[in-house]
């Protein structure tokens, strides 16, 4: 189960775009929905009105989508789940996730975020990848998360998967916080990158490249245009290549080469 919300846990869309992106390479079908009545208030998050491929005009219901998909040559069959972080009744609402996630015979749930964080919008956005599960951990190297304080709806259904024997998976991306009020590309490929990795599959992102190349010189012309900006972008890069500074010749690249040949090996 890949899952990822709109609202407080989805910085410049980014997880929700990418899990749109999965499910339209993939070529995904809805299966069912969550009730919107029961989760949401609807003066906080609003129905929207739309024409439909007919021109008639239709209210759309901010919901809960879930979805199937198959990734091609494996036996591996996705459930997608996208929605709208509601605004009542969360442990009823993941509880409910979790019994169809059972009911679909999930056997890992994947769950996908994007958070605003200090970090330079010209250098690779980061992708934290954590579990809280000791057997996802030793088999994919990852450390358990050390975040404490406030959390969204990703954060509860984490929990409520591992309490229910379902091993449980995070992504979340780093966007810069001066640029998330507006969609991130950037974040939205660095977040697709990562579930090519975890999902062995080839996912056509050379549009998405560009686009997010088009959406960094962008934000450069934005940046030069205001000293202040400009000067706090230059201090956000020294500090990420002080970091990054000791694995930069040598682990990151291998990591990005090893990446690449997989990626070359799955589409041969």
């Amino acid at each position: 189960m890949l899952a990822a919300f709109e609202g407080w846990n989805d910085a410049g869309e980014a997880a929700s775009d990418a899990l749109r992106f999965v499910g339209r390479y993939l070529g995904s079908e809805k299966i069912s929905t969550i009730d919107a009545d029961e989760f949401y208030d609807f003066q906080f998050t609003r129905p929207l009105i739309k024409r439909n491929a007919a021109g008639q005009r239709r209210i759309k219901w901010p919901t809960t989508k879930i979805s199937r998909a198959s990734i091609p040559n494996s036996n591996i069959d996705l459930i997608l789940v996208h929605g709208v972080e509601p605004s009542y009744k969360w442990r009823a609402y993941t509880a409910e996730l979790v019994a169809s996630a059972k009911e679909l015979k999930v056997d890992c749930i994947v769950l996908v975020g994007a958070l605003l964080a200090d970090v330079p919008h010209s250098r690779p956005i980061p992708v934290t990848v954590t579990s809280d599960d000791d057997l996802v951990r030793e088999s994919l190297d990852v450390e358990p998360s050390t975040y404490e304080g406030p959390i969204g709806i990703v954060g509860v259904l984490a929990e409520v998967g591992l309490l229910a024997d379902i091993p449980t998976l995070s992504l979340w991306a780093a966007v810069p916080h001066y640029v998330g009020q507006s969609p991130s590309p950037k974040a939205q490929l660095a977040l697709l990158n990562r579930l090519e990795e975890l999902l062995q599959v080839s996912l056509e992102t050379q549009l998405l490249s560009e686009e997010s190349e088009a959406w960094e010189r962008g934000v450069d012309e934005l940046a030069t245009e205001d000293p202040e900006v400009a000067a706090y972008v230059r201090q956000l890069e020294e500090a990420k290549d002080t970091v990054d500074l000791p694995e930069a010749s040598g682990e990151s690249i291998a990591r990005e080469f090893e990446r690449y040949l997989k990626k070359r090996r799955r589409e041969q």
